[in-house]
């Protein structure tokens, strides 16, 4: 089966098994994440396909969190020409690698 969420504002395409970089949650590394807000629902084959309104009621997905980290360093620079104004910051997104269990 695979399914669609919806967590850290963004959606995702999971299957079981899959390994995935969301949102940071605020677990420790390994407990287990419920995601409520589940979306689709389908086999593999494409059949028996469920479409919630917004969300499907009475299922959820179960997740172990792996690791807490934050990704690559990007930069963020603000510059006028002529001006000599150049400003650089950098930043790291905070985020949780979850592996998917099981569809309950």
């Amino acid at each position: 089966m695979f399914a669609v969420i919806e967590t850290g504002g963004k959606q995702y395409l999971i299957k079981t098994g899959d390994t995935l970089k969301i949102e940071k949650l605020e677990v420790e590394a390994g407990k287990e994440a419920i995601f409520d807000k589940v979306l689709m629902l389908a086999k593999e084959d494409g059949t028996s396909v469920k479409i919630g309104k917004p969300y499907l009621s009475g299922v959820s997905i179960a997740a172990t969190v792996e690791a807490q980290g934050r990704s690559k360093k990007i930069r963020v620079v603000k510059f006028k020409n002529k001006v000599r104004y150049k400003r650089a910051r950098g930043h790291r997104q905070a985020f949780t690698k979850v592996k998917v269990q099981e569809v309950k």
